[in-house]
Formats: structure tokens, C-alpha cells, sequence
């Protein structure tokens, strides 16, 4: 399990001008808590693979101590009542109520061993780590904690990196503490199971003061740990992690003393029934090794991703455009820029901002801009028809519009139709090198944009370069509302769906979790599927910003220029859709591409038919996985696993923390079917959105009290819980009373015949209607497909017309946009089929 331990980091009060910095990890239901408490000169991070291996189905609390870390320098006392009155008032001020699994390092296991005999309640198991019965110094360490402390001020710096605390505070903790602490005869007095863990090697303090341990502390399991020192839960990390677990598992297992045999044998299926979550999520059994049943979110802002990213890889390339490199130092400062300009021009938090941009280095910084000001960005689609963006800005009450200067007109209808009273204007060739972008220039030089010195509306870098690189303000709440986005309009009206920090942080979250392969700096994106919409900014942007990697931005897909940009930068992320794999599929010559460096690719948007797929796989040797959302859910809500089993034709198990159920289609209870059975997906989790913006109706007919989303999909799940999406309620047909039709049984036939490049099936009057675009240079006639299917299908799901098609019109993510496939074929249908055209003069009529 990975975890960026930083965003886990909050501060917790414990006595009058006293904090701690608490890392606390808390999953869904967890099996029990562990407190880990460091040493003398360390700090929390040093727990950081015990936290990582242990938090995912525990709740997990690692301290700074006072005077270590981040935690409080200036406390009035560092005796051992104050460090052990510390840690009570931690899980007090955390609400952990059950007895806790104390796990204490060095000193830190002193301070446990003293908490554990006053409060034995409150201790369920005790495990000491490199703990001496007393803890006398080396001579050097004792003259420097006899220096005053503004000497001690001074050298500070010198042992940054060495010891993580202040001097001073050392020298106090040492003397009011450390240097008087016996445990000879408080081990004789501990109560709760304990074990102890040494390092062989250990030479802080003398073998024997490690040693006797064990054997003073009543029936203690002693574990030497071989070819490690003092620090033996970072050096032999694995082996410490063992112990630990066959320890804290001794109840539940039936034997304290499971050997490796019996532990292998533990699954995940045990871990889930640890958690009291199968029963309710089957799904868990299933999941790719590395994948955690649950997640704690991090309550942060969304923004605080980028913070990580930019202070972890400070000059790793984060966005690749055009032949230019911005690294993420240098995009978290222009994001400060973009922020500081806001407020300049009177944005404040909770002003919508809209972006009508395609994939562009602006995009990344403009939105995360915005959202750390407070601001609420509106992502529209910069292809969608001009009324319905119009009509979007005046619905979100945007002020302010970031575009390109090649939709200036728009852009003024817009102002003039709407709220927005400034906007910024952006060129292709902002982020270019000087050379591209001279010619690039000189080739537009007719319909370069001329801005007014003065007035409301600004070039990017002219206005940007005005501002300072470091934004002060305060940090907007996971509650607050982060983005707007609108919706396809694929089945109705496009609405503004109201997305929080905390629901995109989720999600973000989730997605990176289902990627356990992944690797923290090292991944590098392939962003052509649009930002601006819900799963480009999700899957593409934000989960590569989590984990630091680096966007390859395109701002349309154009199959050879796709394909390009694979050769020169080899991604190993390929976010995307159906029709962009099956683009690349049926490229000719794509091999000379060497497009092989990909790992893994997550499909959306649409559903993703198996001969796609199986060309895909065989061409790059990539993992190319169906997964399934929506724009309500932020979007993703399910995925197949990508290593591990991939149930092809299903759009996988629900992530972490996301729960899901099929419910009767007739009656709309939400109670669940039994599996196999058909019925409508419902999906409830912390990624789902508040509501549509300003539209309380339609938000009731779709999200419900208790947070279950009604996501319109038909749908059923299999015993092992994999969920398989059949069709859009709207789509589907019925054979008689009681049985459904649905047109992906029919695609997925005809994509059998290997002249077929895509097919689409739409009922009409009840009867199947199949659009097909055949590949280049081939020539099928109608009949042979209708034989084909007619022979593979019963006879009411073969179609009743062929109607073949040149391209199909698409929204902008990708999908068939069926509507207006039946309009714009309208002529075809009326002629070819007798009763479908004549439901269609009806409708005219």
C-alpha cells in the first residue's frame, strides 16, 4: 500500500501551548488501533513502512514527541509525565476509546512501557523495539547536552539530518527524563502481552541492556532480528512487520505462535472478514495484491496534491507540451502566480472561475489556481455548441473566463450574456520553445489577438509575469465546492454537477490506489483524453499530479500525433477512451511507433468491446482495463483490476470506500438484488457529488438521503462481484413483458467480423437498429451482416437494418452520441424498415 505519509499530517492539541504533529491513518471499519511512538532524537516518518503495511485495515497513529518533528520545541516540561500525559490526551483528542496496540522504539519504548503501567486499560498488546532497561549515553552526547542552549541554537544546523528534534529541547528531555529512567523493575510490573525486538547488531547501548529485557517483563516473546542495528524496524522492515503482525493476530488466529506456514495461508479474504466488510463488499476477495479494501481520504484541499508533488520533485518534469518541459517546481510557482492574480482582480473563494481550454499547460495551472484561492473552477467543453456554453457560464455565475484568443468572440458573447467581466486569454504557443513559437507566430500572425494595454481583458504571460511566486492565504476546506462540471448532455440538458475538494481528493485518491504498480515520480501520463472533463481531470491530471508524474499534454487526439508523442516519450500511463485504442489499433504500420513502453490503461467513458481490447494488449503488451463512472461520482466508481483477474465484458469491482448494489427497475427500491440479476446501478461513496448546481429536483430524483447515486445504467453483478454494465435504461428493448434486450449483445457479435471497425445499436419501436462503420478499403454488404448476426443471435436481437456510416458523431470525451445518430440517419431509417419508420413519422407528426 502506498501513502504519501505527508498528507495524512494534522496537529493535535494535548496540553496548554502544546501540540503534537500526528501522522493518523483511519480505513473503514479497522480491525484495531496502533500508537507507534519514536525515540529519543527521531521522529513519525520513521514509522513510515510499519504505518504503510499496517493502515490498511487499521487505524494507525504515529507522534511527533513534544520538542521532535513538527510538534511543539517550547513545552514547559520534557519529564516522563508529561510525554506519557501526552500520548492519553492524544487518543482522547482523536476519540479512540478501545484499548490500543502501543508499539514504542528506543525511548520511545521507555515512554510506552510508563503509559502502559498507568493506564493498562487502555494498552490491548505492547511491543518494544530496541528498548534498554536504561539509557546511558556515550560520553560525547552527554558533553553537548551539558552546552547552554544558545549554543546549542547554533548548532542546530550542523546536525539537521542527523537528529530530528531541537537541541534544546533534547538537552531538557535528557536531563528531566532520559538520563534517570530505569526499567528494570517496571518490566516485572507490565501487564499486557508484550514482545521484544532487537537488532543483533545494535551497539547504542550495551548488548546485555537489550537483552535482560525479555527476561524482566513476564512472559515476553523475545525476537532478535539478524544482521540489523539500532534502527532495526527501518533496516530489517519486512522481518519487524512479521513479528509484529503474528503477534497482534495471535487472538484472532487461535495460536501466538503462528509459524510462516499458517500465516502465508492468511488471504485477503481473511483480512477482509477481520475488517466485517465481506459480507457487505464481496468484491474484496478479488482485489490486485497491493490494493487496500479501504482508504483513509486525507482531509486536505485538492491543491495540497500539487504541494507534495512540487516539494517531493521539485525538477521532475511535470507537464510536456510541444516540445517544452515545465517541472514541478516551476508549475507550483506560476499556480501561485495564477492565485495571487485572482485576488488582484477581486476573485474571491466561492467566484467561479470558468475554463474553456483544451489540454494545455494553462489548463493545469489556471485550475489549480483557482481552487487554491478558495475560487470554484467551471470546466466547459470548448467544442460543445455556443449557446450551450453561453447558457453554462450564465448558470454558474462565472466572473471570470480563461480561454484561448482563438475564441474571442465567444468569448465577448459570453461577457455579454453573462457575469464574467474579465477574461484571460491564452495562446497555443504560450508554452512553445522560442523557435516554435516564432514560426508558430509568423504562420498566425494575421490572427494574432491585440490586447488593450488597459482594460479588462489580458494576455497570459503579460498579465502572469506581474505576480509573486509565493501565495499566502487560507487553505479552502474539503467540504468546500471545488468544480463544476457539466455534464455530456448525452441523455438530457447538460447540469452542473458540484464536485468538493474532499469528493475530488477521493477519488484522486481511490484511482491511485488501483494502481499499486505505479510509482511515485517515475510514471509518465498520456493526457489527450479532455481535462475538462470530469475523467481527464481525474484519471489524467490529478491522479498524475499525486504521484508526481510526468503529462505528456495533447490538446486533441489526432491518432499519428498521438502515436508521436508515444515514440519520443514513452508513456507507461494511457488513460483513455474506446475509440482512441481502437484508433491506434487500425493505424497503419503502428508497430514503427514502438508504442510497447505503455503499462497500463484505464478505459472510460464507454463501454469497451473485447476485440478492441485483445488488439490493444497484443499490439503494446500493455494491460488495458474496462472501468466504468460518471460525471456525479467524480467520475470513477469502478475499474478492473489491472494485474490482477480482469473479467473481460465487466466494468470490474467498485474501489476502495465505494459501495455498489442493483436494484429492482420496475419499483426503485434500494434495497439490493441477488447476484445475476439485472436491475440499476446504484454506487454510494465519499467520491459522489453534493448535488447539481443549483437544481435541488433534479438532484432529488438522483441521489438520495442516504448518499446512493442512481447512475441510469442497467446493470448486474456476479457472485464474485464484478459488475457488467448491459445498457443506459434509455437504450434497452423488451422482448416481451419480462425480458430486456440490450445493444451491447448485439455489438459485441458483430465486432466479431474482423471488416467491422465499430458498430453502435440503437432500438427504435422496440426493434434493433445497428450503425456500422466498416475499416478502410473493405466492402461488406448489409445482408452478410444481418446472416452473420442471425446466426448468432436470437431473432429479436438481430437487427432489423444496417445502416453503415462514415464516422459517428461523438461528445468530445469520446461517446457515440446516439441522438443524433438516428437524426442525422433519420431518411435511412424511415426508408429501410417498415414499422421503425413509421414510429419515426409519428414522432414528427
Amino acid at each position: 500500500m502506498q501513502l504519501d505519509l505527508e498528507l495524512y499530517r494534522e496537529e493535535v492539541a494535548v496540553a496548554p501551548g502544546v501540540s503534537l504533529s500526528l501522522i493518523e491513518v483511519l480505513p473503514q471499519q479497522p480491525h484495531q488501533t496502533l500508537l507507534f511512538v519514536h525515540g529519543f532524537g527521531g521522529n513519525a516518518t520513521q514509522w513510515q513502512y510499519q504505518i504503510k503495511a499496517f493502515a490498511e485495515r487499521n487505524h494507525v497513529l504515529a507522534p511527533d514527541l513534544r520538542g521532535h518533528g513538527r510538534s511543539s520545541q517550547d513545552a514547559p516540561s520534557f519529564d516522563m509525565p508529561a510525554l506519557v500525559g501526552d500520548l492519553h490526551a492524544l487518543l482522547e483528542a482523536r476519540g479512540v476509546t478501545e484499548p490500543v496496540v502501543l508499539v514504542g522504539h528506543s525511548f520511545g519504548g521507555a515512554i510506552a512501557v510508563d503509559f502502559a503501567l498507568q493506564h493498562p486499560e487502555r494498552v490491548s498488546r505492547l511491543v518494544l523495539i530496541a528498548t534498554a532497561g536504561e539509557f546511558r549515553l556515550i560520553w560525547p552526547y552527554r558533553l553537548a547536552f551539558r552546552l547552554p542552549p544558545p549554543v546549542l541554537r547554533t548548532l542546530q544546523p550542523v546536525v539537521r539530518g542527523f537528529v530530528d528534534a531541537a537541541l534544546p529541547a533534547l538537552r531538557r528531555m535528557f536531563h528531566q527524563s532520559l538520563k534517570s529512567w530505569r526499567g528494570w523493575d517496571k518490566f516485572e510490573q507490565l501487564q499486557p502481552p508484550t514482545m521484544v525486538i532487537r537488532g543483533e547488531r545494535d551497539r547504542v547501548f550495551p548488548q546485555a541492556s537489550f537483552a535482560q529485557v525479555s527476561e524482566r517483563v513476564p512472559g515476553a516473546d523475545d525476537v532478535n532480528v539478524g544482521a540489523s542495528a539500532h534502527m532495526v524496524m527501518i533496516e530489517r522492515r519486512d522481518a519487524v512487520n512479521r513479528c509484529i503482525e503474528r503477534f497482534i493476530e495471535a487472538d484472532t488466529a487461535g495460536d501466538q505462535h503462528i509459524r510462516w506456514r499458517a500465516a502465508r495461508q492468511r488471504d485477503d479474504g481473511l483480512r477482509a472478514a477481520h475488517s466485517g466488510l465481506l459480507a457487505e463488499r464481496p468484491w474484496l476477495f478479488h482485489y490486485e495484491s497491493g490494493v487496500p479494501h479501504t482508504l483513509d481520504i486525507p482531509r486536505l484541499s485538492l491543491t495540497r496534491l500539487l504541494d507534495r508533488a512540487a516539494r517531493r520533485f521539485p525538477q521532475r518534469p511535470a507537464l510536456q507540451y510541444a516540445g517544452r518541459t515545465v517541472r514541478y517546481g516551476q508549475l507550483h510557482s506560476q499556480v501561485a502566480r495564477f492565485a495571487n492574480g485572482l485576488r488582484a482582480l477581486g476573485v474571491d473563494k466561492g467566484t467561479r472561475v470558468m475554463l474553456l481550454l483544451p489540454n494545455v499547460p494553462h489548463f493545469v495551472v489556471a485550475y489549480y489556481g483557482a481552487l487554491r484561492l478558495g475560487a470554484i473552477v467551471v470546466t466547459s467543453n470548448p467544442l460543445a455548441r455556443r449557446e450551450e456554453i453561453v447558457r453554462q457560464a450564465q448558470n454558474s455565475g462565472a466572473e471570470l473566463l480563461v480561454t484561448l484568443d482563438g475564441y474571442q468572440e465567444m468569448a465577448r458573447e459570453i461577457r455579454s450574456q453573462s457575469r464574467v467581466r474579465h477574461v484571460i486569454y491564452c495562446g497555443l504557443d504560450d508554452y512553445m520553445p522560442l523557435l516554435r513559437r516564432l514560426l508558430y507566430r509568423w504562420r498566425h500572425r494575421k490572427q494574432r489577438l491585440r490586447i488593450p494595454a488597459e482594460g479588462p481583458d489580458e494576455r497570459w504571460w503579460r498579465w502572469l509575469r506581474k505576480w509573486p511566486t509565493m501565495f499566502t492565504g487560507d487553505e479552502p476546506s474539503p467540504e468546500d465546492v471545488a468544480v463544476i462540471q457539466y455534464t455530456g448532455g448525452t441523455t438530457a440538458r447538460p447540469k452542473g454537477v458540484t464536485l468538493t475538494h474532499g469528493n475530488l481528493m477521493a477519488n484522486t485518491v481511490q484511482t491511485r490506489a488501483w494502481l499499486p504498480q505505479a510509482r511515485d515520480g517515475a510514471e509518465v501520463v498520456l493526457c489527450v483524453v479532455p481535462f475538462s472533463h470530469v475523467y481527464g481531470m481525474t484519471a489524467a491530471m490529478n491522479v498524475a499530479v499525486s504521484m508526481g508524474a510526468s503529462m505528456i499534454l495533447l490538446p486533441r487526439f489526432e491518432t499519428r500525433e498521438v502515436l508521436a508523442h508515444i515514440k519520443r516519450y514513452r508513456p507507461s500511463l494511457f488513460p483513455g477512451v474506446p475509440s482512441m485504442y481502437m484508433a491506434i489499433n487500425n493505424y497503419p504500420g503502428v508497430r514503427r511507433f514502438d508504442v510497447q513502453s505503455i503499462n497500463a490503461c484505464i478505459s472510460g467513458a464507454a463501454p469497451l468491446p473485447i476485440e478492441v481490447k485483445e488488439a490493444f494488449e497484443k499490439l503494446t503488451k500493455a494491460r488495458l482495463v474496462e472501468g466504468y463512472g460518471l460525471s456525479e461520482a467524480g467520475p470513477v466508481t469502478h475499474a478492473n483490476p489491472v494485474f490482477g483477474q480482469d473479467k473481460t465484458g465487466t466494468i470490474g469491482l467498485p474501489l476502495p470506500n465505494t459501495e455498489a448494489r442493483i436494484v429492482d427497475l420496475r419499483t426503485g427500491i434500494p434495497l439490493p438484488l441477488p447476484a445475476g440479476q439485472f436491475g440499476e446501478l446504484m454506487v454510494r461513496g465519499p467520491q459522489v457529488m453534493q448535488g447539481y448546481w443549483r437544481d435541488e429536483e433534479a438532484t432529488r430524483q438522483v441521489l438520495d438521503d442516504d448518499g446512493w447515486l442512481r447512475t441510469g445504467d442497467v446493470a448486474r453483478m456476479d457472485e464474485d462481484g464484478y459488475f457488467q454494465i448491459i445498457s443506459r435504461r434509455q437504450d434497452m428493448w423488451q422482448v416481451d413483458e419480462a425480458t430486456p434486450a440490450f445493444p451491447r449483445d448485439v455489438e459485441e457479435v458483430i465486432y466479431e467480423l474482423p471488416e467491422v471497425q465499430e458498430v453502435v445499436v440503437v432500438a427504435i419501436a422496440n426493434q434493433p437498429i445497428a450503425f456500422v462503420q466498416l475499416k478502410e478499403g473493405v466492402d461488406v454488404p448489409a445482408s452478410t451482416i444481418m446472416a452473420f448476426a442471425r446466426r448468432r443471435l436470437p431473432d429479436n436481437q438481430t437487427p432489423r437494418l444496417v445502416i453503415f456510416v462514415k464516422e459517428f458523431p461523438r461528445s468530445f470525451i469520446g461517446k457515440v452520441l446516439r441522438r443524433e445518430l438516428v437524426s442525422q440517419h433519420e431518411h435511412e431509417i424511415t426508408a429501410g424498415a417498415g414499422s421503425v419508420g413509421a414510429h419515426l413519422r409519428g414522432l414528427e407528426e
